[in-house]
């Protein structure tokens, strides 16, 4: 065993005794400021939530939440102040929190609280309370975790709940009745499926059963704040496990409709198609082990989005989704509109590979020409590994050989890809010869006879007819201009 890897275990070690000991380590400089602020101001404080869960787990964190018996405003401006007299704190007297930003650590601030909810709106009623009441007023028992900092007790955990239990067994849970807690705020039945998919940790079925219960209450949220906790979700390394959770406790038909609708299997004739939905959900789990790019991971959500509405039965050819990729790529902006996604580049780079995810298909199964594998470099451009590795993802046969086979001819367009772009620069290539050349060398005003030329002399180009060139594309202008009747002047 090196010397690092004696450490790594030497760490784990300590962590996991100061947890038995109900003790966490809080080793950088900033606990000591806030210790140091918190005795100056005759403050009782705690570092809560995320950042203790986080340490226990050993995962790495940089946001830490400060909670005090008192004013956090207060303690943030003296924890600033003993940093530095520059250092700008941003602070929200109606909500009572501070927050600045500190040796790329981001720290809040905030007095302990109790919160009181109306039934038709998730922003509570907050008063001044205690360490107790702030704990109860958490999410989950794994975040109502907190570790004092004062001098007298630093780095003792207080744990009502049995959050550590609950973190050493893998457990979502509430610390009160889930009903309650899911109906004040119903946002926290989304963060319990992205804390399960994340963690990988199970939702005990208590709190399961009251997220089914309470799922129509997800109508109150903002469409916002679900969709930075769907894409949370999507980010984590295995996303289906979210993905069943939200179809399972059935806030999936609330937030995603159009997803359910790929669920099930119709059988005419005793021939059925496959579930889309649990393709669509190991084709992202395929991606997510090669690529962090959300918007590549929202490409395979929606690669098959279009197939509910293509879907027919052929008498010949069974079951078909012809044109699904279109009417996917359609979809796909109506379903970003819906819940706020950007409508600039991001979609316009998902929509290109919802279109396209179907093109080298055909070109692995067949013997691949130059001319289909320039077609695709030009179409796809900057995008064409990404759309590679989406199309590689999308194989989910059962036949492990049939899986093989394909993958080892994507392998042999992806070397052809290469060779091509070096040999021909195709890869968002614009013709040699402008459409203002064409009119000035045949004297002629804009017209449709200037964009023949051009597109058949780019035709030219892809399917390897002349060279990627001004001289060999300037000859073909001049053929082709002769054969249209065109004088040069």
């Amino acid at each position: 065993m090196n010397i690092q890897s004696t450490f790594n275990c030497l760490c784990t070690f300590v962590t996991y005794f100061c947890a038995l000991m109900k003790k966490i380590q809080l080793q950088h400089p900033i606990f000591h400021k806030v210790q140091q602020a918190a005795e100056n101001l005759q403050l009782e404080s705690f570092v809560v939530g995320g950042f203790v869960r986080d340490q226990l787990l050993g995962r790495e964190s940089k946001d830490i939440d400060f909670v005090c018996v008192g004013s956090g405003i207060d303690l943030a401006h003296e924890v600033a102040r003993l940093i530095s007299p520059k250092l700008k704190v941003n602070f929200f007297k109606t909500y009572g929190t501070a927050q600045f930003v500190w040796d790329g650590w981001e720290l809040e601030f905030v007095g302990a609280r109790k919160e009181s909810y109306q039934e038709h709106s998730r922003n509570p009623i907050v008063e001044n309370g205690s360490l107790t009441d702030d704990q109860n007023r958490r999410d989950f028992t794994i975040n109502a975790l907190a570790a004092a900092v004062n001098k007298g007790n630093f780095g003792q955990i207080i744990d009502p709940f049995q959050g550590l239990k609950d973190l050493d067994n893998g457990v979502i849970r509430t610390p009160l009745d889930p009903d309650i807690t899911f109906s004040d705020d119903p946002l926290r039945m989304l963060r319990a499926i992205r804390f399960a998919t994340q963690l990988n940790f199970h939702i005990e079925e208590k709190t399961l059963q009251a997220i089914q219960r309470n799922a129509k209450r997800i109508e109150i949220i903002s469409q916002e704040r679900i969709t930075t906790e769907l894409n949370k979700i999507i980010l984590a390394a295995s996303p289906s496990i979210g993905f069943k959770l939200l179809d399972e406790t059935g806030l999936l038909a609330y937030i995603f409709p159009e997803m359910t609708a790929l669920k099930g299997v119709e059988y005419v004739n005793k021939q059925g198609h496959k579930d889309n939905f649990y393709h669509t959900l190991q084709v992202l789990d395929n991606l997510a082990a090669n690529t962090d790019n959300l918007w590549l991971r929202w490409a395979a959500i929606l690669h098959d989005i279009g197939k509910p509405k293509s879907k027919r039965f052929e008498e010949n050819n069974g079951w078909t989704f012809h044109g699904h990729e279109v009417i996917g790529e359609r979809m796909a902006k109506q379903i970003f509109k819906k819940l706020k996604l950007p409508l600039n580049q991001e979609l316009k780079y998902v929509q290109k590979l919802v279109r396209m995810h179907l093109r080298p298909i055909p070109i692995a199964r067949d013997e691949i020409s130059d001319s289909a594998i320039r077609r695709l470099l030009f179409d796809a451009g900057d995008d064409i590994d990404d759309l590679m590795l989406l199309c590689e993802a999308d194989i989910t046969s059962k036949n492990e050989a049939k899986v093989k086979r394909i993958l080892q001819n994507f392998r042999i367009v992806r070397i052809k890809l290469k060779e091509i772009e070096e040999k021909d620069r195709i890869r968002n290539f614009e013709p040699p010869i402008s459409g203002e050349l064409i009119m000035e060398t045949f004297q002629l005003n804009p017209c449709r006879e200037v964009g023949m030329i051009k597109n058949q002399i780019k035709d030219a180009i892809l399917d390897g007819e002349i060279a990627n060139n001004f001289e060999e594309a300037k000859a073909l202008m001049l053929k082709l201009g002769i054969e249209m009747g065109m004088k040069t002047k």
